[in-house]
C-alpha cells in the first residue's frame, strides 16, 4: 500500500500527515492526526463544467461517526447516524468558509469536500484539523485551489494564550478564538475567523492574533513542503471568455441606469432585477446563445460600479457615510401570550424575537459524536421567504439558518444567568420579517430586548454589527459599517461583531479576497466597537434594564433539597411514584443527583401540593415518632400500613394488640386508618410500627 507520512511538531504535540490510497479514486485526500483524533479529508470535482450558477459549486460535509468514540448511538431502532448534528453542520460550514475563497473565478466544476472524523480522543478538537485536511486535500490534488491555509483554536485562560488546548481547558476561556491564515508576501492575512468570548476588548482580539501567527506560518510551510513533493499538477483552466462587441452593446444598453438605480435610495436598489430582466429580453432577440455571459458581465459591472464609488467617492448605494448606520427603532412587548418578545428594526432589516421560559426538564437533550447532555438556553433563527419578498417551498431550517441562530445564540448565552441563580430552560426564536443584510446581528438586538422584556437578569444588552470592505490592495481598503444587501453581495467581507459596553462576546468573519491583515483587523474592531456603543444605546432608550419582576405568564419555579438517599423513593418503581405526583398536581418535576428538585407549575397551589408530597415522601422517620395511617396490606404475620405517600410500616402480628392474637383481620382490616407509632428502623431503613403502645 502506498504510504507517506510526514510530522510536525507544534505546542508540545505532534501534527502527523499521512497520504495513502485509501481512497484512490478521489482527486486528492489526507489523513491527518493530533493524538488520537484522526480526520480525513477528500476533495472530489466533477469531470465537466456545469451551468453557470451564479456562485461557486462547492460543497463541503463534515461527518461524525459515532464509532470514532466507542459508542452506539441513535435511536432505539436505528443504531446509526443520520441527519447531521449542529455541531457537525457548524463544523463544515467552518471548512466551507476557509477554502471557498481560494478557488479561481474561471473555474466553474462541481466541487466535494468530505472531511470525516475516524477517531476522537475526547481532548484534541476534530474541526481544526479538518480544515488543515481539507487544505491538504485541495493542496496535492489537481483542482485549481491556492492555499495552503493554516488554521489553529486560540484560548485565552488565565491571562494566558493557549494553542489548540484540551477540552476540560476550554471551559474556563475568557476567548475562544477560530481562525484560518495564510501567507500573501511578508505579511500574514486572516480569511476566516470565528470566536465567542466573556466580553473581552478588542486589544485582547489583536493579541490573539499575533500569538497565533508564527505558529500559522509554521503550519503553512509544513504544507507547502507536503504539497511541493507530493501535490498533483493542476488542470489547466479555460480563460475567462470576452466578448468586446457584446460588451459595448450591452454597456450601451444599460447606459447610466445601472449606476443610478444602484447608487439610488434604499427604495430604489430592488429595481435591479427588473434592469436585469429587461437586459435578458434583449440579449435572447439578439444573442441567445450568450444568455451565460451577459449576466455575469451585469454581475461584473454592477460590483465595478459599486467598488468604484466606494474608493474613489465613498459613495454607498443609499447615500449614507462609510460608518453610518441605518436608522433603528425597537419595541417591547409586542405579544400579549409570550413570556417576553420585542422587534428590532434597522432599515429594512426587520428581527421580531421570542422568548419562552421552562422549566429544568424542558431543556434539550444532546445526543452526539462530542456532546452528551442538556443544553438550557437555545436559540433558533429562521429566515421565511416573505423576508426578502420571494415565493419558496418552506423546508427544514438550512445550514445558513442553523449557523446564524448558533451565532447569535453565542454573542447572547455569557449573559445568561447560571442555573443556580435562575433555574429556567430558555428559548429564543427570532424570526426574520424583513432582511435587507445584517439579520444575524439584528436577531442578536432583538432577542437582548426580549430578554430584558420577560424579566430575565441578564448582565447586560448586547448588540450586534456587521462590517463590510472594500479592498484594493493592503494599503487602499474602506470599511463600512451596518452592511446591507449590495454591499454584501458585491463587497469583500462580512465581519459580524457582537458584545456589550464591556466587550466583546462573539465574532465570524468571512471573505471573498485572499484575506485581511492585522491593520485591516485593528480598524474593524475599532469601528465596530463605534457601531455596537451607539446600538446599545438605542435598545437603552427602549428598556434599560431587564423588568423587575418575572413575566407573570412565565411558569413558576420551586426548588426543594432531599437526601439523595431518599432519590429513589421520590421516582418510585419503574417512575410511579413521580409520574403519579406530576399528573395528579399538573406540575413537572426534575431531579438532580445531589437530591436538588425542581418542580415547575403555572400555578402556585399545584406546586405547593407536590412540595407538600415530596416532603411527606422524603421526610426523615423517627422512633416514636406517631402517625395516622391506612392499612393497605394484610399479611399472615402483620398488617402494612402507609404512614406517608410511597413510604409503609408493617405492624408486625405481636405489636398489634396485648396478647396473643390469632388472626391480624380480628384487629385491623384492609382500608382501616389507624394510629401507630415508630418503634425501631432497622439498617435496611424499613420501619417498624406498632398498634398496641397507642391504644386506649
Amino acid at each position: 500500500m502506498f504510504m507517506e507520512k510526514f510530522k510536525l511538531a507544534i505546542n508540545e504535540k505532534e501534527l502527523i500527515v499521512e497520504l495513502n490510497n485509501w481512497t484512490e479514486r478521489a482527486n486528492g485526500s489526507a489523513l491527518v492526526r493530533l493524538g488520537d483524533t484522526v480526520v480525513l479529508a477528500t476533495a472530489v470535482m466533477s469531470k465537466a463544467e456545469g451551468e453557470s450558477r451564479g456562485f461557486f459549486p462547492l460543497t463541503v460535509e463534515y461527518l461524525e461517526r459515532y464509532y470514532a468514540t466507542g459508542k452506539i448511538l441513535g435511536s432505539r431502532f436505528v443504531r446509526r447516524e443520520s441527519r447531521p448534528t449542529n455541531e457537525a453542520i457548524l463544523t463544515a460550514r467552518l471548512i466551507d468558509r476557509g477554502v471557498r475563497p481560494r478557488f479561481p473565478e474561471n473555474f466553474g466544476r462541481e466541487v466535494q469536500i468530505i472531511v470525516t472524523c475516524l477517531s476522537w480522543d475526547r481532548e484534541n478538537d476534530p474541526d481544526v484539523l479538518g480544515l488543515i485536511a481539507a487544505s491538504l486535500a485541495l493542496g496535492v490534488s489537481d483542482i485549481p485551489w491556492s492555499g495552503p491555509l493554516a488554521a489553529l483554536r486560540i484560548e485565552k485562560i488565565d491571562k494566558e494564550f493557549i494553542l489548540n488546548p484540551a477540552y476540560e481547558q476550554r471551559k474556563s476561556a475568557e476567548l475562544e478564538l477560530t481562525l484560518t491564515g495564510l501567507k500573501n508576501k511578508q505579511d500574514f492575512l486572516i480569511n476566516m475567523l470565528e470566536a465567542e468570548g466573556q466580553e473581552v476588548e478588542e486589544e485582547t482580539v489583536l493579541n490573539a492574533f499575533r500569538f497565533a501567527k508564527p505558529y500559522l506560518e509554521k503550519i503553512i510551510v509544513f504544507q507547502e513542503q507536503i504539497i511541493k513533493k507530493s501535490g498533483k499538477k493542476k488542470i489547466d483552466l479555460a480563460e475567462k471568455p470576452s466578448e468586446p462587441e457584446l460588451e459595448s452593446e450591452i454597456k450601451k444598453f444599460l447606459g447610466k441606469r445601472l449606476e443610478d438605480t444602484l447608487l439610488g435610495n434604499e427604495e430604489e436598489t430592488g429595481k435591479i432585477n427588473k434592469i436585469k430582466e429587461e437586459l435578458l429580453l434583449f440579449i435572447k432577440e439578439k444573442y441567445p446563445e450568450k444568455i451565460n455571459f451577459a449576466l455575469n458581465f451585469f454581475e461584473e459591472t454592477l460590483t465595478e460600479i459599486f467598488r468604484e464609488n466606494i474608493l474613489k467617492y465613498e459613495k454607498r448605494p443609499d447615500g449614507r457615510k462609510l460608518n453610518e448606520i441605518r436608522k433603528i427603532s425597537c419595541q417591547v412587548g409586542v405579544l400579549p401570550k409570550t413570556h417576553g418578545s420585542a422587534i428590532f428594526e434597522r432599515g429594512k432589516t426587520k428581527s421580531l424575537s421570542i422568548l419562552t421560559l421552562g422549566g429544568p426538564d424542558d431543556a434539550k437533550l444532546l445526543e452526539g459524536m462530542e456532546f452528551c447532555g442538556k443544553k438550557r438556553f437555545m436559540h433558533d433563527y429562521n429566515f421565511p421567504p416573505y423576508s426578502v419578498g420571494e415565493v419558496k417551498f418552506l423546508r427544514a431550517p438550512g445550514r445558513r439558518e442553523i449557523g446564524h441562530g448558533m451565532l447569535a445564540e453565542r454573542a447572547l448565552f455569557p449573559l445568561i444567568p447560571d442555573s443556580e441563580k435562575f433555574p429556567y430552560t430558555l428559548r429564543i426564536v427570532s424570526e426574520i420579517l424583513s432582511s435587507n443584510g445584517s439579520t444575524s446581528m439584528a436577531s442578536v438586538c432583538s432577542s437582548s430586548l426580549a430578554l430584558m422584556d420577560a424579566g430575565v437578569p441578564i448582565k447586560s444588552p448586547v448588540a450586534g454589527i456587521s462590517l463590510g470592505l472594500v479592498k484594493k490592495d493592503e494599503k487602499n481598503f474602506k470599511l463600512l459599517t451596518d452592511i446591507q444587501g449590495p454591499e454584501d453581495s458585491y463587497g469583500d467581507m462580512d465581519f459580524k461583531i457582537a458584545g456589550t459596553k464591556k466587550g466583546i462576546t462573539a465574532m465570524q468573519m468571512d471573505v471573498k479576497v485572499d484575506g485581511i491583515n492585522e491593520e485591516i483587523l485593528k480598524e474593524t474592531l475599532e469601528q465596530a466597537k463605534e457601531a455596537r456603543l451607539k446600538i446599545l444605546e438605542k435598545l437603552e432608550e427602549t428598556l434599560e434594564k431587564p423588568r423587575a419582576k418575572l413575566s407573570p405568564l412565565a411558569p413558576k419555579i420551586y426548588i426543594i433539597q432531599i437526601n439523595p438517599e431518599k432519590i429513589g423513593k421520590v421516582i418510585g418503581s419503574e417512575g410511579k411514584t413521580i409520574k403519579q405526583i406530576i399528573e395528579e398536581c399538573q406540575v413537572s418535576i426534575d431531579v438532580e443527583d445531589d437530591g436538588k428538585v425542581f418542580i415547575t407549575a403555572e400555578k402556585e397551589e399545584s406546586a405547593q401540593k407536590a412540595i407538600a408530597w415530596i416532603k411527606n415522601i422524603t421526610k426523615e422517620i423517627r422512633v416514636g415518632e406517631t402517625f395516622r395511617g391506612k392499612v393497605r396490606r394484610i399479611l399472615n404475620f402483620g398488617a402494612m400500613v402507609e404512614i406517608s405517600p410511597g413510604q409503609d410500616g408493617l405492624i408486625h402480628i405481636s405489636q398489634l394488640a396485648p396478647g396473643r392474637v390469632k388472626r391480624v383481620e380480628d384487629i385491623v382490616n384492609l382500608g382501616d386508618v389507624v394510629l401507630v407509632k415508630v418503634i425501631s428502623i432497622d439498617e435496611q431503613g424499613r420501619v417498624n410500627l406498632s398498634l398496641e403502645e397507642v391504644s386506649p
